[in-house]
Order: structure tokens, then sequence, then C-alpha cells
């Protein structure tokens, strides 16, 4: 089947399906449910073949992350998918009005390589539970793990509901040459642009979720040894392949030499040896390694920077320019540049001269510096006083702003980002109210003007 003929199959099946129940996606998602638990040694297997992912990491980073999404739907979707009865005004009077909860039809979904299974997944959830029918198309950066979500999603659905499309380039342009209901893309701002582009050929509404150079700032109040943890993991989780890992340090500098030598300490605790520990993921291939290298080079070590040909010790960069190359491009990898600073109010203006980030993490025990950074600086989401968990929380709208994405999805945010709501006023025949209709008068328009107020 091509994949034409794939979108076809799906666009039928939506309209031949009447009426899409809820019973139905529930019974769906507790079948995937059941098959990423029987299959988690599987997945676990294919994670570590991609990214060199320890089993606990690749299951409190992926796969838990997937069965609490799924979870929270089971719990929570009966309540989404009731239709809305909101009040009409008085001018409608007398009928009543209903919002109903509606699938967009077939939708596209395209998952990027970094957290392979949960950004695949994820989306899809969100999708089959609003009662869209999707295509779904892993990256071929992860082919153990692409290869696993094929199998699972045909194990547990019908291909005219969800089939996945593997390949490369050329499959990723036949599909965006095909007409969507909606697409769903997650991965770099470049390729995020080029579905956008293709999207407005049907004005198919998109999410986005990309990236961009998250900071992480450290006051002087902080406490040091928390937030030297705290950043520690946040940018080595996943060797630094993470779409909301810090990407720069920002550390006043009363407390810079502390804040470094703790972070360095963290690592050295949680891998010793990266080069032989289980615990330290690679790099995905030869070609984002090498990228990474070159980052380092004609920098200022602090700690680290050497790699193996496949993995990258976790590295510290200090003196760095703000017109550095590895201030210029999105990292992706366990690299960390440092800039010190003297006051709150001197970085401000230099974080909103660049791109708006997808994420911002601020440590201090101060409330005066957390609400000005907060109030002060546009980002997508983040957190105070810790990295990167706001991201597994299903009960918070996670997405980008400006060229870091657009559009939010987890939990019920997902479920309305798939879902388009339908509004519908419901009139009787009688009584036929007169004063909307020509001719108009003066009385007329000044019964209007009592009604529209």
């Amino acid at each position: 089947m091509t994949i034409h003929e794939l979108v076809e199959l799906q666009r039928r099946a939506f309209y031949a399906v009447n009426p899409r129940g809820v019973e139905s996606r529930l019974d769906q998602l507790d079948r995937l449910y059941k098959r990423i638990v029987q299959w988690e040694d599987r997945i676990c297997l294919a994670l570590q073949m991609d990214l060199g992912k320890s089993h606990e990491e690749a299951y409190m980073t992926e796969i838990g992350i997937v069965l609490s999404e799924i979870s929270c739907f089971l719990r929570h979707l009966s309540r989404w998918a009731r239709p809305k009865r909101p009040p009409l005004p008085l001018s409608l009077f007398p009928g009543s009005s209903c919002v109903l909860k509606e699938p967009y039809g077939v939708v596209l979904i395209m998952a990027p390589w970094n957290y392979p299974f949960q950004l695949t997944l994820n989306p899809l959830i969100g999708a089959i539970a609003a009662g869209n029918h999707c295509i779904v198309k892993p990256s071929a950066y992860a082919p153990a793990t692409a290869q696993v979500i094929s199998d699972l999603v045909s194990s547990c659905f019908p291909s005219e509901q969800a089939a996945v499309i593997l390949g490369s380039r050329a499959e990723n342009q036949a599909l965006l040459e095909e007409r969507f209901d909606y697409i769903f893309f997650t991965g770099g701002v470049n390729m995020g642009k080029v579905v956008l582009e293709k999207a407005a050929r049907y004005v198919t509404p998109v999410t986005l979720e990309l990236g961009g150079k998250s900071p992480c700032i450290v006051e002087e109040s902080a406490d040091i040894a928390v937030a030297a943890r705290r950043i520690a993991f946040g940018k080595a989780l996943n060797s630094g392949q993470t779409c909301v890992a810090p990407d720069y340090l920002l550390v006043q500098e009363r407390v810079k030499d502390k804040l470094l030598a703790g972070i360095r300490r963290c690592w050295e605790e949680f891998y010793g040896d990266p080069f032989i520990s289980p615990q330290w993921p690679k790099m995905v291939n030869a070609k984002h390694y090498q990228r990474v290298m070159n980052l380092i080079q004609g920098e200022k070590i602090f700690c680290g920077g050497n790699g193996d040909g496949e993995r990258i010790e976790p590295t510290i960069l200090t003196d760095v320019s703000w017109d550095a190359p590895v201030m210029r491009e999105e990292i992706f990898g366990p690299v960390l540049p440092v800039i010190p600073f003297k006051t709150i109010d001197e970085i401000i203006p230099l974080i909103n001269s660049r791109e708006r980030p997808l994420a911002l993490y601020l440590f201090t025990r101060r409330a005066g510096v957390k609400e000005k950074v907060l109030q002060q600086v546009p980002f997508g989401g983040g957190c105070v006083n810790d990295t990167v968990v706001h991201l597994s929380s299903n009960r918070l709208p996670f997405g980008g702003v400006g060229q870091s994405g657009t559009g939010r999805y987890h939990g019920k945010y997902s479920f309305e980002t798939f879902t388009h709501e339908k509004a519908v006023v419901l009139k009787g025949n009688w009584p036929d109210i007169q004063m909307r209709y020509p001719p108009y008068s003066k009385k007329k328009l000044n019964l209007i003007k009592k009604f529209l107020r």
C-alpha cells in the first residue's frame, strides 16, 4: 500500500465510523497500555541499541511517562469528551447551545529520535483519545525503536485506525505532500518551517514542538548543592540530547566556582567513568557526535571535553562569549557553556534579545527574583529550583513559544489539541422575534441596543 493509498484508506474509515464512541477509544487505550507493559524489555532493548539508554533511564523518561499519559486518559476521557452546554445570551432567547467535541480526521504525527518512544506515543495517545485516525512517522535515526513502535501499533490497531510509516527523508517528503486534517511535528526549527509551509497549502492546523537554547539561571541566594545536583541531572539526561535540557548556564559571579565544582562532583558520582558506565548514553550517530565535539573546540574546558567516537564526557565550558559557536545553536549534547553575571537585571535583556526558549530554569530563594524573571522573560515552560521535570506532568501544558514551537499537549491539553470544538445553537420555530429582520427602524435599533449591551 502506498502512502497515498493509506491516507485515503484512513479517510474513508474515519467517515464510515458512526458514531465515534468514547468507549471504543478507551478500549483501544487500555489495550495499548497492556501491550506496552508486556513489551517493556523489548522497548528498553531498542532504546539501548539506538541511544545507549539504561533500562532505568528508558523507563523513567520514556515508558513510564507514556503509561502515565494513558492512565490519565483512562481516568478522565469520558468527562473531557462530554459536550459543553454554555448558556445563550438574552439576544438569542429562546434556545440553547452546545459545544460538541469532534475529532479532526486523519492526523499525521512526525516524531524525533532523541526520546523516540515517548515523543511518538504521547501525541498518538492524545490523537486516538480524541477519535482521530493516525499515521505515525518515527525517526529513522532510531531504527530499532521505530521498528518496535511499528510492531506495537500494528498489534493494537487496524491500519485504517493507526499505522506507522518507516523510512527516512523520502518518506517524510511523501507524507508532507498528502492532505491531512492535522499535523503534529516534533523536531528541529528548520524542519518545522518546512512542515508549516507544506501545511499552509491546505490550511492544515499544525502543532510544532521545536527547541532552542534554554537558559539556566543560578542566583546567589540559591541552595548551591541542590542546584548543582539538579543541573547535573537535567543536562546529562540522555547525554544532553533533550529538547528542554539546560542549554547554557548563567551564574552569579560569587557562587560560580562552588556551583561548577558541585556539578562536576555530581557527574562523577552519577557516572564515574562515562566511557565504561552502563548509565551513560551515547550520541545518536557519528554526525551528531562530531557536531558536538566541534562546538567544544577552541573553548576553555573546566571539565570533560573528551570523546571516544560514540560517547562524549559531560563537559563544562567557561569564559564563553555570547557570540561563540556553542552559543549560536542548540547544543543537543552533554556540553554546558557557562557565562557569569553580576545582577539579574543585566541578563534579562540578553536572554530576551535571543529567540524565545522552549524552557527556562531559575535557582533562587528570593521571591522578588523569581517574580521578575517569570514576568519579564517569555519561554515555553520551565522550573524554579529544578530542571526538566515539568515535562513529566500530564496536568501541565507542554509546548514552546515563538521559534521554540506553537501549540501544546500532555493530558487534557493533548485532547484539546486534537479536538475541534463545534459550536451549535439549538432553536425552535417559535417565537420568531422580528427585531432582527429588515426593514429596520429606530424602534428596532433601540431594542437591539438593549439586548446587545
